[in-house]
């Protein structure tokens, strides 16, 4: 079993930044890929970003390409996702999620694990 809880959310206006965290426990965290999702009100889940086991390959949908970074720090079961040049489009409750294997994957199926989710806000 896995816990997976987010934290680092909140109102901020367009252009600011925001640096979401996802503390891990129950599990091997560093032997698994994980990803970032969200959802705005109204429209499906979407996946923002993912991340190897080692932190060395992650793969962002398109519309966050060059503002989020994701990252994670094994030794501390964390990983983040550093989001830059926020805009109105990005408020969402975001999610984090752990894979079953070790590489990121964008469906949302293969992530068994997911936290409870944290509001980002964007006020233009």
């Amino acid at each position: 079993q896995v816990q997976l809880e987010e934290s680092g959310g909140g109102l901020v206006q367009a252009g600011g930044s925001l640096r979401l965290s996802c503390a891990a426990s129950g599990r091997t965290f560093s032997s698994y890929g994980m990803g970032w999702f969200r959802q705005a009100p109204g429209k499906e889940r979407e996946f923002v970003a993912g991340i190897s086991w080692t932190g060395r390959s992650s793969i962002y949908t398109d519309s966050v390409k060059g503002r989020f970074t994701i990252s994670r720090d094994n030794a501390k079961n964390t990983m983040y996702l550093q989001m830059n040049d926020l805009k109105s489009e990005d408020t969402a409750v975001y999610y984090c999620a752990a894979g079953r294997g070790p590489s990121p994957t964008r469906l949302s199926d293969n992530y068994p694990y997911w936290g409870q989710g944290t509001q980002v806000t964007v006020s233009s």
